[in-house]
């Protein structure tokens, strides 16, 4: 049976849940553009569009990794090997960290940017966060898949800003049932009515190009999908989430959860033949 940290990081590979701490980035050189944040020199301006564009593809790149370690998980369960709870979810954030700090420097080097500025201009736009949704939306998504790893709460975090730790709502285990039978649901027919709306686009669906695009394209959706299904049954993703820890090692829902996970690929796989 898998642990509570390999259900999280299934469902965070599978469902395309979102996150990582934004404290990594930052640049040197810089595009410009009409709209950027304060506190940098009109010669070092970074674009919110140019902040998007970096943050949407470490998302896509940190996605491919968690696969890669959800599938090396699985081979190493599937062989009888026990990984103490606590021990594994710090392999697992080391490994994703490990991962990221590798890619952001290619990612980096491909805009002309570096770390430090790429950080400042975060925290920049998230200071005036109304004012740049596109840009909130990106980090906020990037910082949830970090939480789906690391199990640390990172999403709105902020210079100086120490985020609430309130304990949260812990579900029962058919209450957990219930309310991921329901988020499964709302993720499967976000997906289903996008890759419909590619085919009637005339996308060819088998090439990777628009795979990619895809996932993309769903990746913006699943969250609000997601969110909408459990509010509408008066859970909160926090309370999901916990609620989720703690009820995997019930038998019961530890099946279901599989059950799901694997429905879910199988429908996702399905269609795109």
């Amino acid at each position: 049976m898998p642990s509570s940290s390999t259900n999280a990081l299934l469902m965070a590979s599978s469902v395309v849940l979102v996150a990582a701490a934004a404290q990594f980035f930052a640049t040197d050189s810089k595009e410009r553009g009409s709209t950027g944040a304060t506190g940098i020199t009109e010669e070092e301006l970074i674009t919110e569009e140019l902040l998007v564009k970096i943050f949407d593809r470490l998302f896509i790149e940190m996605q491919m990794v968690l696969q890669q370690l959800s599938h090396q998980i699985q081979q190493l369960q599937s062989t009888g090997q026990i990984i103490p709870e606590a021990q594994l979810r710090k392999i697992l954030t080391s490994e994703y960290e490990r991962a990221l700090m590798d890619r952001q420097v290619k990612i980096f080097e491909d805009h002309d940017v570096d770390a430090d500025c790429i950080e400042e201009a975060t925290w920049e736009f998230m200071k005036d966060e109304e004012k740049f949704p596109k840009a909130k939306r990106a980090i906020e998504r990037f910082q949830k898949l970090y939480e789906s790893v690391s199990g640390e709460t990172v999403v709105g975090r902020r210079p100086g800003v120490t985020l609430e730790t309130k304990d949260a709502h812990i579900l029962t285990a058919s209450e957990t049932i219930e309310a991921a039978t329901a988020y499964f649901g709302a993720l499967s027919g976000a997906m289903k009515e996008l890759a419909e709306k590619f085919k009637n686009e005339g996308k060819n669906l088998h090439e990777p190009a628009v795979q990619q695009e895809l996932q993309m394209k769903f990746a913006g959706l699943a969250n609000e999908a997601g969110d909408a299904a459990l509010e509408a049954k008066g859970v909160t993703t926090k309370d999901f989430h916990a609620s989720i820890e703690r009820n995997a090692t019930d038998p019961k829902v530890g099946r279901q959860l599989q059950m799901l996970q694997l429905q879910q690929q199988q429908e996702m796989v399905a269609l795109l033949n």
